[in-house]
């Protein structure tokens, strides 16, 4: 078990991304998500899940895995609308949220304020980012954990652990000089049990990805090789 700014997971693990793709949501999101308790037991190993925001609180309390919120707003609660605070993630049953994503991408300020305030909450923060140099600058402020995806690789199916390795070797030895105890995950591409296999091999602790299970024809026999990886 690694510790983080909250609850720590165990690593290696996989964190599966459902966005906001129409294979993942409603009743489909919750059945990808029983899909990934029922794989991480039988086969002894970890796997997160970050359900599209409406569904969040239905699926934590459907499953006993870690459940992450796609995005949180760098917001105080209050007068704010259309908003969404970590507090709101906390009840809902999150254990943490992922911040920075390419596709949701914030100011450094902000990621500042979102990574303090979820640790006085108790929650993980998994901080995105696209490259060694912002990595390291994201080091700085001790989230639970970073995970390095070129934006370039992210839905292609080439994993950047195979294609641009020495991004994933550097990004950890760089942010786990800074802040040793950071957990590093590996995304962008990842589709299989090898892809998997090679960015633990570079010294990551992780994947993070999305589109290689949500949209595979068989979701779970994509899972399935996945954690063949860590195996």
């Amino acid at each position: 078990m690694i510790s983080g700014s909250g609850r720590g997971i165990k690593t290696p693990v996989i964190v599966l991304n459902e966005k906001a793709y129409v294979e993942s949501v409603g009743k489909k999101g919750v059945g990808l998500a029983q899909i990934c308790e029922e794989v991480a037991a039988q086969h002894n190993v970890s796997i997160a899940i970050c359900p599209q925001q409406v569904e969040l609180a239905k699926i934590a309390s459907q499953v006993q895995i870690p459940c992450f919120a796609q995005h949180v707003d760098p917001v105080e609660p209050g007068s704010q609308t259309g908003f969404v605070t970590l507090e709101s993630v906390k009840e809902a049953g999150a254990v943490g949220s992922l911040v920075n994503h390419s596709e949701h991408r914030l100011k450094i300020a902000d990621i500042d304020f979102i990574v303090s305030r979820a640790a006085s909450l108790n929650l993980l923060t998994i901080v995105c980012t696209n490259n060694i140099a912002v990595s390291k600058a994201i080091a700085e402020l001790k989230p639970y954990a970073i995970a390095v995806e070129p934006p370039e690789l992210i839905g292609t199916g080439r994993a950047v652990s195979k294609v641009d390795p020495a991004i994933v070797e550097d990004t950890v030895k760089e942010v786990k000089r800074i802040a040793k105890h950071c957990v590093v995950l590996c995304g962008a591409g990842v589709t299989n049990g090898e892809d998997v296999r090679a960015a633990i091999e570079l010294g990551a602790d992780g994947v993070l990805l999305a589109s290689g299970v949500v949209k595979a024809k068989d979701q779970r026999a994509a899972l399935v090789d996945l954690v063949s990886g860590l195996e």
